[in-house]
């Protein structure tokens, strides 16, 4: 009950964070969220959680909010700007990946103790790098361009939760796919993946039904923002 709890939590304040980067400092801080998102993400992924006795790992919380600011900068700003958000953060993958593979190879003083954690932390099988790397880059740019398609179907702010959420809803279906085949599949039996594949998707669709308050009230800043 406790992780329950802590989760939606961490939902709202995750959001929240969001807004506050993007008030303060425009487009500009959605592209250092989702740099500095893309990075957490996929440190907070190797931590497994029990919720009503579902096993899950952390990082689809900040996941989700990359996908929540690349809708708002393409909302509020433009196509091109939702694109470049995404190779931003998967430029940022790539240099955390490579950067911090290349610290764990140095040979640890003796007084060290931080060798076997960063192990631990930033020294993931392939089948996870390349998951995590085809699945982000595909279902970011599916996202950008399913949103244009919609918002050129249905313009009207009231239907930005159509917008936001159809987007979000079937480019999730497409990064759990590609993710969890690329790293499962050959792992698991089928009942288990088929269960992997539904819990995961399931949670995104909550993160992206939470997320469409905080879509509105982006709408809202960059109003206020044009008019001053």
């Amino acid at each position: 009950m406790l992780n329950f709890g802590l989760g939606f939590l961490f939902i709202i304040v995750n959001f929240i964070l969001v807004l506050i980067a993007y008030k303060f400092f425009g487009k500009v801080g959605l592209f250092v969220w989702i740099a500095i998102s893309t990075i957490l993400a996929n440190i907070q992924v190797v931590k497994t959680i029990e919720v009503f006795s579902i096993t899950a790992t952390l990082g689809n919380t900040l996941y989700g909010s990359i996908f929540l600011a690349t809708d708002i900068l393409n909302e509020n700003h433009s196509e091109k700007d939702a694109k470049k958000s995404v190779w931003l953060g998967f430029f940022s993958a790539v240099v955390m990946i490579v950067t911090m593979q290349m610290a764990i190879l140095f040979v640890p003083a003796v007084t060290d103790s931080s060798q076997s954690a960063l192990i631990t932390i930033f020294n993931p099988t392939i089948r996870i790098v390349l998951g995590s790397l085809v699945a982000y880059l595909i279902s970011q740019f599916l996202d950008v361009k399913v949103f244009q398609k919609i918002k050129k179907r249905f313009p009207s702010d009231k239907m930005l939760w159509l917008r936001n959420n159809g987007s979000t809803w079937f480019s999730q279906l497409i990064d759990t796919l590609i993710f969890v085949s690329i790293v499962f599949v050959g792992s698991f039996e089928l009942s288990i993946l088929i269960e992997i594949y539904i819990t995961t998707y399931l949670f995104k669709i909550i993160v992206a039904l939470i997320d469409t308050p905080f879509m509105y009230l982006s709408k809202i800043i960059a109003k206020k923002t044009q008019k001053d």
